[in-house]
């Protein structure tokens, strides 16, 4: 096992953040934006760095696991393997736990959408930091 890229866990979770702005504030306008009111965004954006941080931790550890020499030589597994965690694991259990609270199917599929990204976006930072 290699060590994890803690520089590349920091750096997604932050990505991760400023895509979820972009994409409920540019993309997807409604009344659920990532950042509440003028005076709670800083503990909005604090909240969802939190569970950025601890998805970004999940997939760098797992690229430490699979090691610097497999990823070097199949470096799709970034994108792979990050994305496979949001679309058969993440969105999933989204998708049915909003659904059971009777969020709209519009929504739903906006709020996987958005972290099926978020996902690639964290594995993408490993895949430029290597």
């Amino acid at each position: 096992m290699g060590p994890v890229n803690w520089l590349a866990v920091l750096l997604g979770a932050n990505l991760a953040g400023v895509v979820g702005i972009f994409w409920y504030g540019v993309l997807f306008r409604g009344d659920r934006p990532l950042l509440a009111g003028p005076g709670a965004r800083w503990k909005s954006y604090a909240r969802a760095l939190i569970v950025a941080l601890i998805v970004a931790t999940l997939i760098g550890h797992n690229f430490a696991r699979i090691g610097p020499a497999t990823l070097a030589a199949k470096p799709w597994l970034y994108w792979m393997m990050s994305g496979g965690f949001a679309l058969f694991i993440a969105a999933p259990v989204l998708y049915f736990g909003l659904a059971r609270h009777g969020v709209a199917l519009g929504d739903r599929l906006i709020d996987c959408g958005y972290w099926i990204v978020a996902f690639l976006a964290i594995g993408t930072t490993f895949w430029a930091l290597r």
